[in-house]
C-alpha cells in the first residue's frame, strides 16, 4: 500500500470513528439504553486515533514534512471531523504522491538517524508491523489506565 492510500484510510477512518463516538454520546444523553455504548465507541475510536497518528508519522517522515505539518496532522484528530479538510489539501497540494522511501538517495537527508532508521523499517515491514502491534496497544492501555482526558489535569 502506497503512503497516499495508507494515510487516506485512516484519515477517514479517524472521521468515521469520531462519527460512532459523537453517536454514542448523543445516545447516551438521550437515556442510554446500552451503558457501555460510550466505552466501546470510546474504545475503537482510541485505537482508530493511535493508528492515524503513527500512519500520519510514517507517512509524513517518508514525505519529509516539517515538524509542523507532522504535530497539526496528529493535533487536528483530536478536533472532531478536522483530518477531512487537512487530508483534502494534502491531496490537492500532492504532499502525499509517491512510494515509500525504501533505498538511500543522494539527497543528503538520508544520512539522519531517523531517516536511516525509518528506510529500515520500512524495508521489513513485517518487524515494523510486530512493533507496531505492540507499542500501539501498550500506549492504548496506558491511556485506558490515565482515565478520561477530561481527567488529566485535575
Amino acid at each position: 500500500m502506497k503512503p497516499k492510500q495508507l494515510f487516506l484510510t485512516f484519515a477517514r477512518g479517524e472521521a468515521i470513528t469520531w462519527t460512532l463516538l459523537i453517536t454514542a454520546l448523543v445516545i447516551r444523553a438521550m437515556g442510554d439504553p446500552i451503558p457501555a455504548i460510550v466505552t466501546i465507541a470510546g474504545g475503537i475510536h482510541g485505537a482508530v486515533f493511535l493508528g492515524y497518528a503513527v500512519t500520519a508519522l510514517l507517512v509524513g517522515i517518508n514525505q519529509r514534512w516539517r515538524f509542523g505539518k507532522l504535530a497539526l496532522a496528529v493535533a487536528l484528530a483530536i478536533v472532531p471531523f478536522a483530518t477531512i479538510p487537512f487530508e483534502r489539501r494534502l491531496v490537492a497540494t500532492s504532499a502525499l504522491e509517491g512510494s515509500w522511501r525504501t533505498a538511500l538517495s543522494q539527497d543528503p537527508r538520508d544520512k539522519g538517524f531517523i531517516d536511516r532508521l525509518f528506510r529500515w523499517f520500512i524495508a521489513r515491514p513485517f518487524v515494523l508491523l510486530a512493533v507496531l502491534l505492540i507499542a500501539i496497544p501498550a500506549v492504548f492501555a496506558f491511556l485506558l489506565f490515565l482515565g478520561p482526558p477530561t481527567e488529566w489535569f485535575k
